[in-house]
């Protein structure tokens, strides 16, 4: 069964063709081929269609084109089943559109006229194609504008992938106890995605108990969770491509110790300062400095931090403990367009981290909001930092909180112009 009705993916044709234009170049959007693995004969990695494909076709066919031509509109190129296709892999779902075996014909009809080309050209055997590079950078910030805005039917399969990732999380608070090792924590998480209707996970699962909550993006292992630890788990489930993101951390027995709820009720009220703000009008990087000020004077509070709030983002000491962006994007998959804004640098920093997103919210945007408070050894040890925040960071009274590790919780929000709409809301935290 097709993933999207015909009537959304016309809509997004014609928000796309207006985007694009009716004077430019050609453009042409590869659905991609599927990459073998090394040493693996016949086997392939999973296939995933390029993105801006699948959004405008509703198709994860491989072997296909999306070509628009300025002033004429979209033509779906799209590869045929053969013989070897039915016997090793069945009856596979085709979408309506010309056979891609005529789309060099196509193309040679159309002379020079430059086409800006998402994909390989290697993909395009015996197609003769004026693909100006200059011009692909242009087509796609048209069209990842077009993509940001979330219509009704992304949303609602964020909403099962996040129904399925909110059983998956009940799950992991019952059998996250002492003894357990973080790997089973993984295995029934994932097996409870499943059973409640995701395709899979959105990305590859976090589970880090003790120290290991600091490690940003931990892969779980067999080391067993001890009593007195706490567990951060990060993960999100699949359902046609569109994804969930979570992230909540337990105590591994029944409460937190003094020093993990102190550190976990500063970044809750983190992600408080951050979901308040997330409305349309308002700059993302607003949304990390937010969350950021609230740590800040909360770990002023604890004597870890001193000095002014204001000084402490300014210069990045808050950094030290919150040292990734408050969010990004999310949607089709886990990280979907992203960007900044025309005329601004890359890379340009809030209060010592490096934002995914630069630009002002607007209605419609998906956003995940993750704040998050670390004590990583490798940042707090180093010999240069300690040197630069001398006069921020008490630094003689960290040991207390080392053992701590990381707290980091995360939530799914839709920027709305009523209120700030959290997907994965039903999740406790």
């Amino acid at each position: 069964m097709p993933v999207f009705e015909n009537s959304v993916i016309e809509l997004r044709q014609k928000k796309a063709a207006e985007a694009l234009g009716s004077d430019g170049p050609l453009l042409l959007i590869l659905s991609g081929e599927p990459l073998q693995k090394p040493g693996g004969l016949d086997q392939t990695y999973p296939f995933l269609p390029q993105p801006e494909y699948y959004w405008l076709s509703g198709s994860r066919r491989s072997g296909c084109v999306m070509a628009y031509e300025p002033g004429k509109g979209w033509t779906h190129f799209v590869r045929q089943a053969d013989p070897a296709e039915l016997l090793w892999e069945g009856v596979p779902e085709v979408p309506q559109g010309e056979d891609v075996s005529t789309l060099p014909a196509w193309l040679a009809a159309r002379g020079d006229r430059p086409a800006a080309l998402l994909g390989c050209a290697a993909s395009l055997p015996g197609a003769r194609l004026n693909n100006d590079p200059t011009l692909v950078a242009s087509a796609l910030d048209k069209l990842d504008r077009v993509r940001r805005i979330k219509d009704s039917a992304e949303i609602v399969l964020v909403g099962r992938a996040a129904a399925a990732t909110a059983a998956a999380f009940r799950k992991a608070r019952e059998i996250i106890k002492p003894g357990v090792t973080e790997r089973q924590v993984q295995i029934e998480l994932e097996a409870e995605m499943r059973r409640h209707g995701a395709d899979g996970t959105s990305y590859g699962t976090i589970v880090g108990g003790g120290t290991h909550s600091a490690v940003l993006h931990f892969e779980p292992g067999q080391r067993r969770i001890a009593a007195g630890e706490l567990v951060l788990v990060d993960a999100g489930a699949e359902v046609s491509e569109y994804a969930a993101d979570v992230t909540r951390t337990f105590p591994a027995g029944d409460k937190f110790t003094p020093e993990q709820q102190a550190i976990y009720d500063i970044v809750l009220a983190g992600q408080a300062a951050g979901i308040a703000l997330c409305r349309p009008g308002t700059e993302w990087h607003a949304v990390h400095a937010a969350a950021a000020a609230a740590m800040a004077e909360g770990l002023k509070d604890l004597g870890i931090l001193k000095g002014s709030t204001d000084s402490l983002l300014e210069t990045g000491a808050i950094a030290l403990f919150f040292p990734h962006g408050v969010g990004h994007m999310l949607g089709l998959r886990v990280r979907d367009v992203g960007g900044r804004a025309p005329g601004r640098p890359e890379g340009r920093l809030c209060c010592g981290a490096r934002p995914r997103v630069d630009m002002p919210l607007e209605d419609g945007f998906l956003m995940t909001v993750e704040p998050g408070l670390y004590f990583v050894p490798a940042m707090l040890d180093d010999a240069g930092r300690r040197e630069q925040f001398r006069d921020s960071v008490a630094w003689g009274g960290l040991d207390r909180w080392r053992a701590v590790g990381g707290v980091r919780i995360e939530d799914d929000v839709l920027v709305s112009g009523l209120s700030p709409n959290v997907l994965t809301g039903m999740i406790p935290k």
